[in-house]
């Protein structure tokens, strides 16, 4: 398979630099270890069919001898053999060099080592590949200009309404996106979809949990994508597909599809206010990649392009997606804020210094003028002495040109944007 560069290739490389190891977290098949290989002096496959037990049982009586091997050693799906962590922590200290070891994993352990690993293990997390990753955005606009001050944007997009549901339901799969027209929307989606309600929950914590249950709940979760439902919400809707489960059962399997990098909802900014506003802390719902609830409903970009208020959701999601990719590129966070009075942004960007930007996310372009009234109100209601001016404020959309508005927002196609 071709290698695409990935954001996080220099990000691993600066993590290398400071760290006696690197933790690299994120769902299957995202590209962990493809990426890391790059930069690896050794590897070991702990889900080698041929050696797994093999391995598993030498973890067991001296871990230190997986450990052994030219560096940075790459340890690909560490988590089978827990124990390895507090091995890699000891080597970490004992040879006092960084770039010692890089530990990949798509599901994370229930049971976590006797050390936290702090100050010598640090944690990369990567995700699907954003459209810039995908070579499908221009990158004409890029983020981290944004944040230092840049005062006009300008780029046109290559891609159309049709082109942008396509590339939701395939996702951001590297084996999907090397694959290009060869394969089918989607496919690969679908694919990890079963595979992971047949076997991979249930073998990530031992705990035998049923699939037709799982699939139902997936499905209820992707009807509430890039809301703020409420578990009890998502409990209730799975009536939808003639199936109940107790408060406590939907909490485990979500927190089961949480550990193996399934779904990840975007939480709250709380940032201080001029007036006593009451904040609403309740996360969006999101999966890691929007093709997963494309390809638990069944969705073909045809049936997105009927529903343009499914498409809209599951566009923000896809947005939500990348900003995290580029947000944390540039030391920054993802958030999303609501207030009692209903208004809201699909995400704020906040950086480890301080800096922020609100986005709204639309997909056309006819409410572009209610999203530009929406991130100038909230601009207003943040306290600007304690939280700072916004750095900018934006738009992110499926249509074609970037461009500053009269009132300074800005209008960014998704497929302009970068890191």
């Amino acid at each position: 398979m071709r290698y695409l560069p990935r954001v996080a290739d220099d990000l691993l490389a600066v993590a290398l630099a400071t760290s006696g190891a690197v933790q690299v977290r994120g769902p299957k098949w995202c590209g962990k270890t493809a990426t890391s290989l790059q930069q690896a002096g050794s590897v070991i496959y702990m889900q080698d069919p041929d050696r797994s037990q093999s391995y598993i049982a030498l973890a067991d009586a001296k871990p230190s001898a997986l450990l052994e091997g030219a560096t940075p050693r790459l340890i690909d799906e560490w988590q089978m053999a827990p124990q390895l962590w507090d091995a890699v922590r000891f080597a970490v200290d004992r040879r006092g060099e960084p770039g010692q070891f890089i530990l990949t994993g798509s599901a994370a352990p229930t049971a976590q080592g006797a050390h936290s690993g702090v100050g010598r293990i640090a944690t990369l997390v990567m995700r699907t590949m954003a459209l810039f990753e995908s070579e499908e955005s221009t990158g004409q606009v890029s983020l981290r200009a944004l944040f230092d001050g840049e005062a006009e944007v300008a780029g046109v997009s290559a891609l159309d309404v049709e082109d942008i549901a396509r590339i939701l339901c395939r996702g951001g799969w590297p084996a999907a996106v090397t694959a290009g027209a060869t394969a089918s929307p989607g496919r690969l989606a679908r694919n990890y979809v079963e595979g992971l309600i047949d076997s991979d929950v249930a073998r990530m914590d031992g705990v035998s949990r049923n699939s037709t249950r799982m699939r139902a709940l997936m499905r209820a979760y992707a009807r509430h994508v890039s809301t703020r439902a409420a578990q009890a919400t998502i409990a209730a809707d799975l009536a939808v597909d003639d199936a109940t489960m107790a408060p406590n059962t939907v909490s485990d399997y979500l927190g089961a599809l949480s550990r193996a990098y399934v779904i990840e909802d975007l939480p709250a900014w709380t940032p201080a206010l001029r007036s006593k506003t009451a904040i609403r802390t309740s996360p969006t719902r999101h999966f890691v990649d929007p093709s997963i609830g494309a390809a638990v409903m069944r969705w073909a970009p045809a049936d997105l392009l009927r529903d343009f208020e499914a498409f809209g959701l599951q566009f923000e999601s896809l947005c939500v997606r990348d900003l995290r990719v580029y947000a944390e590129a540039n030391d920054g966070t993802l958030f999303h804020y609501r207030d009692k009075t209903g208004l809201e942004a699909d995400a704020v960007v906040v950086l480890a210094d301080g800096r922020w930007a609100p986005l709204e996310v639309k997909l056309g372009s006819r409410q572009l003028d209610d999203a530009a009234a929406h991130l100038r109100r909230l601009r207003d209601r943040v306290d600007t002495a304690r939280m700072g001016e916004p750095s900018f404020l934006a738009v992110i959309t499926a249509g074609a040109t970037a461009y500053r508005r009269d009132d300074g927002v800005l209008v960014i196609p998704l497929a302009c944007l970068r890191h």
